[in-house]
């Protein structure tokens, strides 16, 4: 069984990613990009389906001597050991070392390298992961221009026996790959090999096969390094060079070193601000500029449910939010890069406009399962693609907006192309604005006019009025103005109920949303209005959970909920955030500073999070880690400095 979702760390280099858990396994990693096909699925599945343990092959405490039955000898003759229930036995020759979590963990600094250690009974090791940052021009100082994952093992104390175990199992765990050992040069170098895909392990450990796995043992002492590497290069190609570990391990830490020192926050919430940028720096495809919501699919909302969805591409909404919180701490280079995308996405048809593309601007996401994979913690099915790229959300165009506006508003060149694509969107929603959509949560049952919809619509509209104000470009400013005006008065006569003070979810339902809580932030209307109070309130009263957490809207356990799908869900974490944001707005500041602790201290122990928290399991739930977790925890953050929400402040 994979382990918990919030066990998992991340590491990547802006084309793809893996998650390492505290065992020392890679159960996740697509290569060579974000939606690739996974060469190790254990995450979805079990060992069978792919990954890479590198760990201790010695008791991770020491040995109990009363535990009897083994001699002194025997146990200092043995090979590999391990302590299992308070008895001694021998590692076969065939296994992966024992699944012993770390004794402790973190990045080095403010980068994307894993550190885990281990103390066992003969010793102390650290382990070292990370992949390369790679360019179309060839890495950041040079480096690989192919995805690489490189490991170091360090010993720091004593003398301890390591064991790597590697399965590689092509197109998602299941194809298995022909591995054999290729001669280069004086080296002796492993490779598998599928179809179109080919992977390369180099070590300095020699490695044997058994069991379609490859294993090396090796011993580690005190001030030793010994270190490995898995490249992929398409299997037409000759074999790629042989990776420097050392050198590529001081270019990553130079890059995010250079890259980190951009931000412009130096408020009190750096540490967790600084991790999220970097999380959402490593969920940004470089060649082009894309963003994935996450570099995961199919880990559940709900444990054992339905609700397990693709996240590997590029939703316009998430997109344009992250690239607002880049953007408010100093990152225009990435701002640039995602306007482009957008051009190239949307190309010359504004009007067909998707919710989501590939990471280079594909359209078709066929939703396919994987039914040879069991689901995380048994959660089916296992989906790629996304169905969902199909639907109308009418949302998608302020948040678009949104990001273009901001981008000017904080000195980004000007685009001529990308102003043309505002006014061809705003033209769009002159015409459909009154449509129904499935809505920001992209529900799979009826349409409905939902109120953030209308509302981001607006917030369109509002901004390109602006645009057209502060700049020399034209437009007509009279028709717009009374658009505006028109999408306004529509939402506060439908989406109202006047009886209980507080928006609903769609015109004439009864229903509470989350979403609501984005009517003051985006100016719709202002903190101090009664209905807005009146919304916040009401979200506190019905959609809170008993910790404190804000789910997105009620959900009907079995039977079909207002989403169109069974089950129920975690606390979705952004929408947590957002109530933050709103309490700090209405001066409820202590209140806000409270929430925003409690959120923060829901993060893993390198500082990730997962889209979704479980309040009956008290567990991370959803794919990991999720942009849109991390970009309202940045949000919240600015703002609560601003505001004076820390103490000291």
């Amino acid at each position: 069984m994979a382990a918990r979702i919030e066990d998992y760390a991340l590491i990547g280099d802006m084309q793809t990613a893996a998650l390492v858990s505290r065992d020392g396994a890679v159960d996740w990693l697509c290569l060579p990009r974000f939606d690739s096909p996974a060469v190790f699925a254990g995450l979805l599945g079990t060992d069978e389906h792919g990954f890479w343990r590198i760990g201790p092959a010695d008791p991770d405490r020491p040995l109990d001597p009363r535990s009897g039955g083994v001699s002194g000898a025997a146990r200092a003759q043995a090979a590999n050991v391990f302590e299992e229930s308070g008895e001694l036995r021998i590692l076969p020759p065939t296994a992966a070392a024992p699944a012993q979590p770390a004794t402790r963990r973190r990045y080095r600094g403010d980068s994307l390298i894993l550190e885990q250690e281990w103390d066992t009974v003969r010793g102390s090791v650290r382990v070292i992961d990370f992949m390369p940052p790679r360019h179309v021009s060839g890495g950041p100082h040079g480096g690989t221009t192919e995805p690489q994952i490189i490991r170091i093992v360090e010993g720091l104390s004593g003398r301890v026996r390591m064991r790597s175990a590697l399965r590689m199992r092509f197109s998602y765990g299941r194809v298995v790959p022909w591995v054999h050992k290729v001669e280069d040069g004086e080296n002796t170098r492993t490779v598998a090999v599928a179809g179109p895909d080919s992977v390369w392990l180099d070590g300095e450990a020699d490695t044997y096969g058994r069991n379609l796995t490859t294993y090396a043992d090796f011993t580690v002492s005190r001030g030793q390094r010994i270190a490995f590497a898995l490249t992929w290069q398409p299997s037409h190609l000759s074999a790629p060079d042989q990776p420097d570990a050392e050198e590529a391990l001081t270019d990553t830490e130079q890059f995010w070193s250079e890259w980190v020192a951009q931000c412009t926050y130096q408020g009190p919430y750096r540490e967790p601000v600084i991790r999220s940028l970097i999380t959402l720096k490593a969920l940004t495809y470089a060649p082009t500029g894309g963003i994935v919501a996450a570099p995961t699919t199919s880990l559940p909302e709900d444990i054992g449910g339905v609700r397990n969805w693709d996240y590997r591409f590029t939703w316009l909404r998430d997109a344009a939010i992250t690239l607002s919180s880049l953007l408010r701490t100093g990152y225009r280079d990435e701002a640039g890069a995602w306007r482009e995308w957008l051009l190239r996405a949307v190309a010359g048809d504004p009007e067909n406009l998707q919710i989501m593309y590939g990471i280079a601007g594909e359209r078709e996401l066929t939703e396919a399962t994987l039914d040879w994979l069991p689901g995380y913690e048994g959660s089916t099915p296992v989906r790629i693609g996304n169905g969902a790229a199909a639907q109308l959300q009418l949302d998608v165009y302020g948040e678009v907006v949104e990001a273009l506006h901001l981008g000017h508003m904080t000195g980004l060149v000007r685009n001529d192309h990308a102003h043309v694509l505002q006014l061809r969107l705003i033209s769009y929603l002159e015409q459909h604005w009154r449509q129904p959509d499935e809505g920001i949560w992209e529900v799979r049952g009826p349409r409905r006019h939902f109120v953030h919809s209308k509302v981001m619509a607006w917030v369109a509209v509002d901004r390109t009025i602006r645009m057209i104000e502060e700049t020399p470009h034209e437009g007509p400013l009279d028709r717009w103005r009374e658009l505006r005006d028109a999408i306004h008065d529509d939402v506060c006569e439908r989406g109202y109920d006047r009886e209980r003070n507080t928006f609903t979810q769609s015109y004439g339902s009864k229903e509470l949303d989350a979403s609501l809580l984005l009517i003051p932030q985006m100016g719709f209307l202002p903190p101090d209005d009664k209905r807005v109070i009146g919304t916040i309130e009401a979200i506190q009263r019905e959609l809170m959970t008993p910790d404190g957490f804000v789910l997105r809207y009620p959900t009907s356990g079995d039977s079909e909920g207002v989403d169109g799908l069974p089950g129920d869900e975690g606390a979705f974490l952004a929408c947590s955030f957002w109530l933050a944001d709103d309490l700090a707005m209405i001066g409820r500041i202590d209140e806000a500073r409270d929430l925003f602790d409690r959120l923060l201290a829901i993060r893993n122990d390198v500082g990730l999070l997962a889209e979704e928290w479980d309040p009956k399991l008290k567990r991370q739930v959803g794919n990991f880690p999720q942009a849109f977790s991390h970009v309202p925890l940045i949000d919240t953050a600015l703002r609560l400095t601003a505001a004076g929400g820390v103490p000291g402040i």
